[in-house]
């Protein structure tokens, strides 16, 4: 049975397109979530994607947290089902409390768009395991607000847990540890700044290193 795969767009939302092509690519079904949706229509696990979302009011993220589709996706995520927030997406999954710690503005308080080499630090979550633990993967990045920070204990905690999974090898927003992406305690909830859903074919990036995060889903869904 061909995996199910929802992507949410909020108003400002930028790359639930892209998103869902690379869903495509992998191979799973795209069913469009709105964010005023209050169920997940039967979808195996979400994306909640890149952009500006409400226009980045209050904080970035800050009102799609408490959107009806959010609502569902606490929900869902609490029985375990794969969740990955990309960018404004990952800014969504700390703000409503999925993912611990924030993202505040980059480091020289620049927007920066680049394509950047990640190593992949945790390779045992829902959306890693087509990886190898220590692989680097060149995805692009695009953000002004994608400084990972938490308190030290929080640090120490992801840190002796494994729920690291994305380390910058050059940590151009300096966020904590170089930390790009972690997961939650169950690796089922994954968030990371950068863009693997950009580099998903090589006619329209860098790469095709982000196209494993959504075959790890699927087989990951499969099992």
């Amino acid at each position: 049975m061909t995996a199910k795969i929802g992507v949410i767009t909020f108003p400002g939302t930028l790359d639930d397109v892209d998103a869902a092509r690379a869903v495509r690519i992998a191979g799973a079904e795209v069913v469009n979530l709105w964010h005023a949706d209050e169920d997940l229509r039967g979808v195996d696990a979400v994306v909640v994607p890149g952009g500006f979302s409400y226009g980045d009011y209050l904080r970035s993220g800050a009102i799609s947290a408490i959107a009806p589709v959010m609502r569902a996706v606490v929900d869902a995520a609490g029985k375990g089902m794969p969740v990955l927030g990309i960018c404004n997406g990952f800014q969504v999954l700390t703000e409503a409390r999925l993912l611990p710690g924030a993202l505040t503005r980059n480091q020289g308080l620049h927007f920066h768009c680049t394509d950047t080499y990640l190593e992949v630090v945790n390779n045992d979550t829902a959306w890693t395991k087509n990886y190898e633990a220590g692989q680097q993967i060149l995805v692009p990045a695009k953000h002004g607000e994608g400084r990972f920070q938490a308190a030290p204990e929080t640090i120490e905690q992801l840190e002796g847990e494994g729920r690291v999974v994305f380390r910058y090898t050059d940590n151009y927003n300096g966020s904590l540890n170089a930390i790009a992406g972690i997961t939650n305690e169950t690796g089922r909830v994954v968030g990371l700044m950068p863009h693997p859903e950009h580099a998903v074919e090589i006619l329209t990036g860098p790469s095709t290193d982000g196209l494993g995060m959504f075959l790890s889903a699927i087989g990951t869904i499969a099992a």
